[in-house]
């Protein structure tokens, strides 16, 4: 009730109806006794028709630890001190930034992924079958490492598919799943037994942010991958990402955002477009550099060139471990000391940047970053042209899309 988009749909009508919350214990761990029991993830919200003078949000250091008293001068439906954002379910990407869309998605019955057993399998009996193999990439694989494998038979000719019996047989697995399905669409492609049915592979090299990350990290790993990577539908992608892209999104900052807005699969982050859509970026002003583009347009200012300078600090530092997963080196245990420093770093340079529209040099907690990043959207939304407002009946400080 207090993340990802169930918050617009619940509370602008509880807002509509003057609920005023009074008091707020935000996310925390409830266990009982019970053999077997189930992990359970609760916030307590107290509110009602009236306002209260004094406003407490319980904070809590992490989910199992004990209940810290805020005062707040106002608390919104994201248990933040912080006017009342109820952010939209945004599908568009603001136009200054790369669109965030999933990976391909193949709905093949399984026969057209393979794991590294059935591929060497496969090219044992099928050598010509190695040109249309392609690595694959999930968010399990990319936090964990290793790929499995797909079928990637863009522009194959018949020919060469009918030279392969294996392959062929993997194909008419796929026409046969697809013809079984319940949903319209996937039957009507069932003639096309060879392609993905939602093909969103870059053509360049892209930022892969996975779809799902354990809420123990403090930072949602991400990286770049190359073209020839054919990422999965369990990646969120950005095609022609940048390091400035890479080190604002990898920043404490961004990752504040994500644990307060970002929806979540039991207590995990679900990481999703409307997230990265909603938030707000800093402003960062056009300082004359000779040749050097920026990702936002004009020539690059100093703040960008240091966010960019500190991003590459945390793939070189990533890089001094290459025996290592994503999930070994940002498990809060094992993160190494050159890794923690790089984010260190990154940070100081994304708060600079922050500062020059109105950012505290430093923040004592999360939650006064996203009070910050609510106030910053609301300066964004308050540019945009009154055509593109969209307000529903009765709600008072309904923000315009950013």
């Amino acid at each position: 009730m207090s993340q990802g988009e169930q918050v617009g749909t619940l509370w602008a009508w509880m807002l509509s109806r003057g609920v005023h919350i009074h008091f707020a214990h935000r996310t925390f761990s409830w266990s009982n006794e019970a053999r077997g029991k189930a992990a359970v993830h609760c916030v307590i919200v107290g509110f009602g028709l009236h306002d209260a003078p004094n406003k407490t949000i319980y904070e809590y250091e992490d989910i199992r630890g004990q209940a810290h008293p805020i005062a707040a001068s106002h608390i919104n439906p994201y248990l933040i001190d912080a006017p009342d954002v109820l952010l939209p379910s945004r599908t568009e990407t603001p136009s200054h930034l790369p669109p965030l869309k999933k990976g391909s998605q193949p709905t093949d019955g399984g026969h057209l992924i393979l794991t590294d057993e059935e591929r060497i399998e496969l090219l044992d009996a099928e050598p010509a079958a190695a040109p249309w193999l392609r690595a694959y990439v999930g968010g399990e694989e990319l936090i964990n490492g290793g790929h499995r494998w797909c079928l990637w038979l863009k522009n194959i000719s018949p020919a060469q598919l009918k030279s392969m019996p294996r392959t062929m047989k993997r194909v008419a697995a796929v026409a046969e799943a697809r013809r079984q399905s319940p949903t319209r669409s996937v039957v009507d492609f069932a003639d096309q037994p060879t392609l993905f049915t939602q093909d969103r592979q870059p053509a360049e090299n892209y930022l892969a942010i996975p779809e799902v990350s354990s809420e123990t990290r403090r930072f949602i790993p991400m990286g770049f991958l190359p073209p020839t990577i054919i990422a999965s539908n369990k990646l969120q992608i950005a095609e022609g990402a940048t390091l400035y892209h890479f080190g604002v999104l990898s920043s404490t900052m961004h990752n504040a955002w994500i644990r307060v807005v970002c929806g979540r699969l039991k207590s995990d982050y679900s990481y999703s477009p409307s997230v990265y859509n909603n938030f707000p970026w800093p402003d960062i002003p056009q300082e004359s550099e000779p040749n050097q583009p920026t990702a936002l347009g004009g020539l690059k200012s100093e703040a960008q060139a240091a966010i960019e300078t500190a991003a590459r600090g945390v793939l070189d530092a990533r890089a001094q471990f290459p025996d290592s997963s994503l999930a070994d080196l940002y498990d809060p245990l094992t993160m190494p000391p050159a890794l923690l420093k790089a984010h260190q770093k990154l940070d100081a340079a994304v708060d600079k940047s922050y500062q020059l529209c109105g950012g505290r040099k430093s923040y004592a907690s999360d939650a006064e970053r996203v009070a910050f990043l609510f106030e910053r959207y609301q300066q964004l939304t308050s540019l945009l042209p009154a055509a593109r407002v969209s307000k529903p009946r009765s709600v008072s400080r309904k923000l315009q899309k950013p």
